[in-house]
């Protein structure tokens, strides 16, 4: 759905079909035109995104290079629209093959973070790179977060009603969970915390936003992101 267009529902991978993904399917069918302009926006968006980030995106690398060896970009298979397989665009934050020697999550001061990388992570500048991502039309602006592969065969039926969108840079569940790696620190398994507790809750707020979809829901939504960066806490 890179154009905006939702498929017909028989044209949606077999895996969607489901009845328990009818409901939003429905929905979202009513707001193929809010679909297109959202699309639209996130070209647009991005594309002037790109070209003014440009020099901080290369001072940033320059300071990844500096703080610890390995590349610059960490590239990872992701799942966003209709099950499409991609790989994310974001900075290293961690050291090289550090999804090799731990999980997928991170959790509250996690060995594998570099110093640059945690101060990445705190503002959400390891995301930057994104824009591209959101301009190749792979994800959007607002959107349920994209998950390993690993993590999205762990979804129930309706859960799957998820990817009838294109994944997102934030969402309601992103900044409700801003503190998500606080969350795992003392979690014995954080991949069973990760799939048992927090992603069936966040996956609520996900659900809701397809539930209420409306182009101003997701200025709203980003609005509250930059404001959940800054501090703000919301409950």
């Amino acid at each position: 759905m890179k154009n905006g267009i939702l498929p017909s529902w028989e044209k949606l991978p077999a895996g969607l079909r489901r009845p328990e993904v009818r409901p939003y399917y429905d929905v979202l069918a009513k707001h193929r035109l809010g679909l297109a302009m959202k699309r639209g926006f996130d070209v647009v968006v991005s594309g002037i995104l790109l070209l003014f980030i440009a020099p901080v995106i290369g001072v940033i690398a320059l300071l990844i290079r500096l703080d610890s060896p390995g590349p610059v970009f960490y590239r990872q298979e992701r799942i966003t629209t209709l099950g499409k397989k991609f790989y994310i665009h974001k900075f290293r934050t961690m050291v090289v093959d550090a999804d090799k020697i731990g999980t997928l999550v991170t959790v509250d001061h996690d060995p594998r973070v570099t110093k640059i990388g945690a101060f990445l992570r705190k503002y959400r500048l390891d995301e930057l790179p994104q824009a591209l991502d959101i301009f190749s039309g792979d994800m959007s602006f607002v959107g349920t977060r994209p998950e390993a592969t690993k993590y999205v065969k762990q979804y129930t039926p309706e859960m799957k009603a998820t990817l009838l969108l294109p994944a997102g840079v934030t969402s309601e569940a992103s900044i409700r969970y801003k503190d998500e790696a606080a969350l795992l620190d003392k979690a014995e398994d954080a991949d069973a915390v990760y799939v048992e507790k927090i992603l069936p809750e966040k996956m609520k707020y996900n659900l809701d936003s397809i539930r209420n979809f409306s182009l101003l829901s997701d200025l709203r939504t980003m609005v509250r992101t930059v404001l959940a960066i800054l501090g703000k806490e919301y409950t």
